[in-house]
C-alpha cells in the first residue's frame, strides 16, 4: 500500500469511528435525542469539523444512520442528515477563509442552531407541530448542546490536534 492508500484508508477508519460514537453517544441519550427539544451530546462532534473538514462524511453519517433506525421515518433522514449536511459544509468552507478557530466554532454554533429550520419543517409535515414554537425550541436546544461543548472541543484540540489526526 503506497502513502496516498494508506491516508485514504486512515480517512476511512476515522470517518468509521466518529460514525460510531455519533451513534453511541446519541443512542445514550435517546429519550431526549429527538423531537422539538433535541439534546444530543453527540452534536458536540459536529466542531470537529471546525479543525479538519475531512471529520464531515463521519458526522453525517451518524446522523443518516441514527436517523434512519431511530427517527421518524425516511424524512427524518432527508431532512436530518440535509441540516447537517448544511450547516458542516457551511463550517468547512470557511475553514480557509476564517483563520481564527474561536471564530470558527461560534461560527459553527450559528450554522448549526439557524439550520434547525430544516428539523422544524420536518415535524411540522410528519407530527404537525407548529413550525415557529418548534423552530426555536430545536435552535435554542441545538444552540445550548454547540454552546457547551465548544470550549470543550476546543480544549480537547489543544491535546489530541484533530487536524493532524488524518
Amino acid at each position: 500500500m503506497n502513502m496516498v492508500e494508506g491516508k485514504r484508508v486512515n480517512v476511512v477508519v476515522t470517518n468509521g469511528i466518529i460514525m460510531a460514537l455519533y451513534l453511541a453517544l446519541t443512542i445514550l441519550v435517546t429519550p431526549v435525542a429527538s423531537g422539538a427539544i433535541q439534546f444530543r451530546i453527540s452534536e458536540s462532534l459536529n466542531h470537529l469539523v471546525v479543525f479538519n473538514r475531512k471529520y464531515l462524511w463521519g458526522i453525517f453519517g451518524g446522523v443518516v444512520v441514527y436517523n434512519a433506525i431511530f427517527g421518524m421515518g425516511w424524512l427524518d433522514v432527508v431532512f436530518g442528515g440535509g441540516q447537517t449536511l448544511l450547516a458542516l459544509s457551511l463550517t468547512a468552507i470557511l475553514q480557509n477563509v476564517v483563520k481564527n478557530t474561536k471564530v470558527r466554532l461560534a461560527l459553527n454554533v450559528v450554522f448549526f442552531s439557524a439550520s434547525m429550520f430544516l428539523i422544524a419543517l420536518m415535524l411540522n409535515l410528519t407530527a404537525q407541530w407548529p413550525f415557529w414554537p418548534t423552530y426555536g425550541w430545536t435552535a435554542l436546544s441545538e444552540a445550548i448542546i454547540m454552546t457547551v461543548s465548544a470550549p470543550i472541543m476546543y480544549y480537547l484540540n489543544q491535546r489530541l490536534h484533530f487536524a493532524k489526526q488524518i
